[in-house]
């Protein structure tokens, strides 16, 4: 089963978000940290070109800290600042904002130069849905401004919010390809809830859970956490073991816990990718 979600109102809001770049001088990509790769929209340099971006990978709570050292090391060789956050609590808030006020001195700076007056430098934050975009927007204001949730397409419209008297941000919906080429990555975005549930079924993408641990070498934390050991071949009979362990043969419950888990962080500290050559 292929998956892909393209619902409208993102393709309604891709639209719009493309008219108000025009106005934008900073742009905030913001990642989940479990997996930074698959959560990179292909089009963000394009959208970027000549603007300053702030690279945001949220949820550093949920993998190890050594793999996120990993990771800042990775992305400093390829010519970027990994901003490492935890939305939810402001861990890292705080640097994320000075690195957009700074763009925002350097822009004034020119307009100086050409003999305009200063004004408020302009963000927006895009991302993948569910990867805490509007939980990090109620971080740098300080307070509950706009709807935040633990699903996908919570945000749909874009609404301007002033952080400071310095800096304005554009709230936008997450924002996805057209089409996800590689399945891999879909099943991810799935396993991590950075993609709407009405795109797949979840015992498949609990299979592809359980086969990522395997191949991470991580399948312990599946044993320790349900009490049965791992001797399966496959993903899909391990699922199948674990619902006649626990759930008298229900694998569909059974795969909507084990999601559950993953999600909620009960089966650990999981980063389900590593930075390449590693």
């Amino acid at each position: 089963m292929s998956i892909q979600w393209y619902p409208g109102h993102i393709a309604k809001a891709e639209r719009t978000l493309m008219e108000q770049l025009k106005r934008v001088d900073v742009i905030m990509e913001v990642r989940d940290a479990r997996i930074p790769l698959a959560t990179h929209h292909p089009q963000v340099p394009q959208w970027v070109g000549s603007k300053t971006k702030v690279l945001v990978i949220n949820r550093m709570d949920m993998i190890p800290s050594y793999i996120r050292k990993q990771w800042e090391e990775w992305f400093q060789q390829q010519g970027e600042t990994a901003y490492f956050t935890n939305s939810q609590l402001g861990n890292g808030v705080e640097a994320v904002a000075k690195a957009a006020q700074l763009a925002g001195v350097q822009i004034n700076e020119k307009r100086a130069s050409r003999g305009m007056l200063p004004r408020p430098v302009r963000a927006v934050v895009i991302g993948f849905p569910n990867v805490g975009k509007s939980a990090l927007i109620n971080r740098l204001l300080n307070r509950r401004i706009v709807d935040s949730a633990r699903r996908a397409g919570v945000t749909r419209q874009l609404r301007w919010v002033r952080i400071s008297e310095t800096l304005e941000l554009l709230d936008a919906p997450g924002v996805i390809p057209t089409q996800i080429k590689k399945q891999e990555d879909a099943l991810k975005l799935a396993i991590c809830e950075d993609i709407g549930e009405a795109a797949y079924e979840n015992q498949q993408v609990a299979v592809a859970l359980i086969e990522f641990l395997q191949d991470l070498n991580l399948q312990h934390l599946l044993a320790s956490r349900y009490q049965l050991e791992f001797k399966a071949l496959s993903g899909d009979i391990y699922l199948q073991e674990l619902a006649e362990h626990r759930h008298k043969g229900d694998t569909e419950r059974t795969a909507r816990q084990m999601l559950n888990d993953f999600r909620k962080g009960l089966l650990g500290n999981i980063a389900l990718e590593l930075p390449p050559n590693r």
